[in-house]
C-alpha cells in the first residue's frame, strides 16, 4: 500500500485536511466522504487506486476540517458545498475524475449535474441521484421510513444530546458490525471536538425542500454503485437514477452489501472507478 501524504488545501475561503497518495502527476480522482465519516473512509480505495498510477486525493469537509468549521446553519446549504467541491477542484488542478459517497455523493451528483466542465467521470456510491430520491419519497412509504432518522437529525440539539454521550455510544452504533473499529474510532474522535458533531449535523438542518428542483441531467460518464442492504436507500431511487443522466451510465448493485460501501467493498469501489476511468 502506497503511504498517503497529509494535505492541506485552501478553498472557497476556509483550509481544509485530508490526504492525498499516488504519484503528484497523476490523474487526479477527488474522493468525497458522508456523514459521520471522515476523509479516512477513503484510505482502502485511495490505496487502490494510487497503486495503478491514479493520484487520489480525499478532503475533509465543510464542518469536518476544523478551520473550514463555521457555526451558522445556512453555511452549510447546498450552494456553498457545491461551491467548497468546485473550489477543491480548481485548487488541485481540475477537472477531476469525482467520487462521493453518502452526502459526498449528494455534493457530486449537484457537481456533476452544474458543473460538467470541472468532472471527468462521476462515481456516486450508496447515493441515489437527488431527483430519482425525490421521485421515491413522494411514491414510496418504504423509502419515507428510511429516512426517518433526518427528522431528529434535523433538530438543534437532540440529535447531540442523544449520539454523544457515553462515549458517542449510539453515533457508534450507526456504522453496524461492517466498519473497521479503528475507523470508527477515528471518526468518532474527530466529531467529538468542540462544535464538530453539530457542523456535521448542520448539513441535515440547512437541506430545505426543493433544493435539487432545478437539476439537470448529469451529462458526464457516471457509474453508481449501491448495496442491496443500504439501509437508507431503497431500491426504487437506485434504479430510478438511470433516467437523470444523460451519458455513458453502468449501475452497480453489490449483492449483501450495505450503506457503508467504501469500508466493505473497497476492492468493487476502485474497480468500477478504474472501469469507468479506463473508458474516457
Amino acid at each position: 500500500m502506497v503511504e498517503p501524504t497529509p494535505l492541506t488545501l485552501a478553498a472557497n475561503g476556509f483550509t481544509f485536511t485530508g490526504f492525498s497518495v499516488g504519484p503528484p502527476d497523476g490523474r487526479t480522482v477527488l474522493l468525497l466522504h458522508g456523514f459521520p465519516q471522515t476523509s479516512g473512509s477513503w484510505l482502502e480505495v485511495a490505496g487502490q487506486l494510487a497503486a495503478r498510477g491514479l493520484r487520489a486525493v480525499a478532503v475533509d469537509q465543510r464542518g469536518y476540517s476544523p478551520a473550514a468549521r463555521p457555526t451558522d446553519v445556512a453555511a452549510y446549504a447546498m450552494p456553498e458545498l457545491v461551491a467548497d467541491t468546485c473550489a477543491f477542484i480548481d485548487a488541485l488542478g481540475g477537472p477531476v475524475d469525482l467520487v462521493g459517497h453518502d452526502w459526498g455523493g449528494v455534493v457530486g451528483w449537484q457537481v456533476a449535474a452544474r458543473h460538467p466542465e470541472r468532472v471527468r467521470t462521476w462515481t456516486a456510491v450508496s447515493t441515489p441521484n437527488q431527483l430519482a430520491l425525490n421521485d421515491a419519497l413522494a411514491a414510496d412509504d418504504d423509502q419515507r421510513e428510511r429516512f426517518g432518522y433526518i427528522r431528529v437529525f434535523r433538530e438543534p440539539g437532540q440529535a447531540e444530546a442523544a449520539l454523544l454521550p457515553d462515549d458517542a455510544k449510539r453515533l457508534r452504533r450507526l456504522y453496524g458490525p461492517t466498519v473497521a473499529p479503528e475507523r470508527i474510532d477515528a471518526d468518532v474522535a474527530a466529531l467529538q471536538q468542540p462544535g464538530a458533531l453539530t457542523a456535521a449535523l448542520n448539513w441535515y438542518r440547512a437541506t430545505p425542500p426543493g433544493q435539487s428542483d432545478d437539476l439537470g441531467l448529469v451529462t458526464v460518464p457516471t457509474t453508481y454503485l449501491w448495496g442491496t442492504e443500504d439501509v437508507a436507500f431503497g431500491r426504487l431511487a437506485a434504479e430510478g437514477s438511470a433516467r437523470y443522466v444523460d451519458a455513458d451510465y453502468t449501475f452497480v448493485p453489490l449483492d449483501g452489501v450495505g450503506h457503508w460501501v467504501p469500508d466493505q467493498a473497497p476492492d468493487a469501489v476502485a474497480a468500477e472507478i478504474l472501469t469507468l476511468i479506463q473508458i474516457t
